[in-house]
């Protein structure tokens, strides 16, 4: 037998496997017991004509000799012969580490560069401000229900057991092309993930999902050897001769000082206390460029409507997604983090701060669909200085939270009075689903102008880009500001700060992420090199 790859295949909506199976020995003209097995590699909607829409399939077919030999020979089919793939060959290095390999965060990126370690015979101390998952949603649910003005400051939607990405859609689409990828896939399987998420062009885990995931994650890798400290914040690093030597770690009322010969700093961009800490010891940074604006609410029936016309209501399509980008003068605008059924979350992780955000569950089953709509700055909006950002999206935030009411609710505004600019009155039609509730307001009373000027130069373009977007009663909450990192930490071609030596700054925090897929790449490239240096422990 052998296995060959074949692209483009077409597979209709109420296709079953036999059938999807047939339809393929029909295509490569061979008979159906000469198809072994089908595994499809990448499958994407396509949606193109509304009074069309099927599967497009990249697929790998196991056929016997004799139909592989005729469907390889066959010049009017396009494929390929599926190899045997080399396993990963990791080089590992010879030093001995004076201390512990230390990972602070246990967001996507500190998740797997700790698996990464762990399974490899390294033993990471892995330090998580936050609490476990269990505990980190009763305390996020107790801020949502609107019986707490602030949030917890350390267990929250930032922080806390899989990090900012555990409350949202639990999107795993990503723009970069890393050889990781695949593996990072396969451990969200073996740690309760769909199994689909291996090939679905647009993959999500859910938040209801995501959470068993990250929980099972962490199991792994204390089963591997590694040690998770919960409710334990890095809060300062001991230098000698130019490296670090050792951290301090709070817990509770004590602070220990750990030997550390390595450090991951893995931290999430909502962590601007240590961002502001490391900066005040000297380790490099440079502002950098990232985007603010609101979260939209839609009905997922129009959202469907437009982008399925008539077969909206066919049961295998499930909710409609949408990306929309756009141009206001020279600055881009574009909708973010798009969650189908969604809803808009309080994502605040300090006092007098509004920051929205959106989830979905799997099912994805909500009444309304909701994105960011951002706009995009640079550091000549808000400064030079690595800190500038943090202090612009710390106004930012507090004017949100001002301008919504002390009692925690967020500033709302319907899309009609926002182009309007004009005190809105709440929406007719679209509920918005933000806790502990919305205030209908003038939205630009909160946001810079130029950022105002943005939505609504974008808003425009989007409703002659998907037929309803800018419809009239459709619901603008405020403020989307924690698309990425303000500010980016420094490191070199070896993932190594370019000012400390020892640490290793990933993921979102660190500036060189935007997601769960990319920060969990970025976090397992890093252990990588501090594998390449060390030696397992014996």
């Amino acid at each position: 037998m052998k296995t060959v790859y074949l692209q483009n295949l077409r597979k209709e909506l109420d296709a079953t496997d036999e059938s999807f199976a047939a339809s393929c020995c029909k295509k490569l003209g061979i008979p159906k017991d000469a198809l072994v097995r089908v595994r499809i590699v990448r499958q994407a909607l396509d949606a193109r004509k509304k009074q069309d829409i099927f599967h497009c399939i990249h697929a790998e077919l196991t056929l016997t000799d004799a139909a592989a030999k005729r469907v390889l020979n066959d010049p009017k089919i396009k494929a390929e012969l599926v190899g045997e793939l080399e396993p990963e060959h990791i080089t590992f290095g010879t030093k001995q580490p004076e201390g512990q390999i230390i990972v602070t965060g246990l967001g996507p990126a500190g998740l797997f560069a700790a698996l990464t370690l762990a399974e490899n015979g390294y033993r990471p101390l892995v330090i998580e401000r936050g609490r476990p998952i269990e505990e980190r949603v009763k305390d996020v649910e107790t801020y949502w229900s609107g019986r707490i003005q602030n949030p917890d400051p350390d267990s929250n939607v930032a922080f806390g057991e899989g990090g900012a990405g555990t409350f949202s859609d639990g999107k795993l689409t990503t723009r970069i092309r890393d050889p990781r990828i695949d593996g990072i896939l396969k451990d969200m399987i073996a740690c309760g993930a769909p199994e689909e998420i291996a090939y679905l062009a647009k993959p999500h885990i859910g938040t209801d999902r995501l959470r068993t995931v990250v929980g099972n994650l962490r199991k792994r890798i204390e089963a591997a050897g590694g040690e998770v400290r919960f409710s334990a914040k890095l809060t300062d690093i001991r230098m000698t001769d130019g490296r670090i030597t050792a951290v301090c770690v709070r817990e509770g009322d004590r602070t220990v000082w750990e030997p550390c010969a390595a450090l991951l700093l893995a931290i999430g961009h909502g962590a601007r206390d240590t961002a502001r800490m490391l900066f005040d010891m000297g380790v490099a940074m440079a502002p950098k460029a990232f985007a603010i604006g609101v979260r939209a609410e839609h009905p997922q029936s129009l959202i469907n409507a437009s982008q399925y016309g008539p077969m909206a209501d066919h049961p295998r399509l499930g909710a409609a997604e949408y990306r929309l980008t756009a141009k206001s003068g020279e600055r881009g605008v574009y909708t973010f983090c798009m969650c189908p059924g969604g809803q808009v979350v309080a994502s605040a992780s300090g006092n007098e701060q509004v920051v929205v955000n959106g989830m979905s569950n799997f099912a994805r089953d909500g009444k309304n669909a909701n994105a960011a709509v951002v706009v995009q700055i640079t550091p000549e909006d808000f400064g030079t200085h690595p800190r500038d950002g943090l202090r612009y999206l710390d106004k930012l935030e507090r004017d949100a939270f001002l301008l919504g009411g002390a009692d925690g609710t967020a500033p709302a505004s319907t899309v009609g009075a926002f182009l309007r600019n004009e005190q809105s009155k709440p929406s007719r039609s679209v509920e918005p689903t933000y806790r502990p509730g919305v205030r209908y307001t003038r939205l630009s009373d909160c946001l810079p102008d130029f950022v105002s000027t943005g939505i609504r130069d974008g808003l425009k373009a989007f409703g002659k880009q998907l037929k309803g977007y800018d419809m009239e009663d459709a619901v603008l909450t405020a403020v989307e500001s924690r698309t990425s990192s303000p500010l980016r930490i420094l490191r070199d071609e070896t993932m190594e700060s370019v000012s400390h030596k020892g640490l290793y700054p990933v993921g979102e925090g660190a500036g060189y992420a935007g997601g769960i897929v990319s920060a969990a790449v970025d976090g397992r490239k890093a252990a990588e090199a501090i594998i390449r240096i060390y030696a397992p422990v014996s």
